[in-house]
């Protein structure tokens, strides 16, 4: 069982206990006001940042306490960045909804659940709780379930950052003409990383889709190739995280 797969496990295990927090769904869908469109923040100009709320992570474990998650946000957002990425992940990343509502109600930026997503409800929670985007792992789904979820997701006003590790998931996310496709360089059995995977899949995601960068970014080093490459944005989390200052990493890692 890979990594990936004992992640999924545990997420369905605690979905289940989720779903009660919300019993009439439907009803709180109906009264959530379409959020922000994400993708109108992503415009030309300096490297974007997802900045992520990160405690913990399969590779890593213990990243850093986040006493306040919300200074932390807030910081991120000071520094520039685009949009925030809190984890809602508890066995593997630490992360909660909590962490994410507290994120949400002090922040004006755009905003990421962090999930394993494998139920539509997931998509629905991070709607209802404010979010704008949502992930979608090529590698933790079937075609049926990629589409699926694509179109319930964007069908409520959210954009779907659609992640990829290798070049067979990349043509099925390009299928689906996402606004948004992650490239993560971690391997899913290893959990290593390799610069060539940005190197391989970012030229061949076209102009008009914002190219994300995902895993083991820690230098403008980094960065600046990675805009060379074709990356608008990044997603960091560890590096921030850990880091002593963020906004000033922020800035760094966009070059300004």
């Amino acid at each position: 069982m890979s990594v990936l797969d004992e992640i999924i496990k545990g997420v369905r295990v605690d979905l289940e206990s989720r779903k009660s927090l919300v019993p009439n769904l439907e009803s709180a869908i109906a009264n959530t006001p379409k959020p922000i469109d994400a993708l109108t923040r992503f415009v030309p100009g300096p490297l974007h940042v997802i900045a992520e709320v990160k405690r913990a992570s399969p590779s890593k474990g213990d990243l850093a306490q986040i006493a306040d998650p919300v200074a932390l946000a807030k910081s991120y957002a000071d520094g520039g960045a685009t949009a925030i990425s809190v984890l809602t992940e508890q066995r593997r990343f630490k992360g909660s909804l909590a962490d994410f509502k507290a994120v949400r109600a002090a922040v004006d930026t755009p905003m990421l659940q962090k999930d394993f997503v494998v139920d539509r409800y997931q998509i629905a929670e991070g709607f209802i709780n404010g979010g704008n985007l949502f992930l979608l792992i090529v590698a933790a789904l079937d075609d049926v379930q990629l589409h699926d979820f694509f179109e319930y997701g964007e069908s409520l006003g959210l954009r779907a950052l659609v992640e990829v590790h290798n070049q067979d998931e990349l043509d099925r996310a390009k299928a689906l003409k996402p606004s948004f496709i992650g490239v993560n360089s971690r391997n899913l059995k290893d959990l290593s990383v390799d610069f060539r995977v940005f190197e391989k899949l970012i030229p061949q995601i076209d102009s008009s889709t914002v190219a994300v960068a995902e895993s083991g970014i820690s230098s403008r080093t980094e960065t600046k190739r990675l805009e060379e490459l074709g990356a608008k944005a990044i997603l960091v989390g560890e590096t921030l995280v850990k880091s002593q200052n963020p906004i000033e990493m922020i800035r760094e890692l966009k070059g300004i």
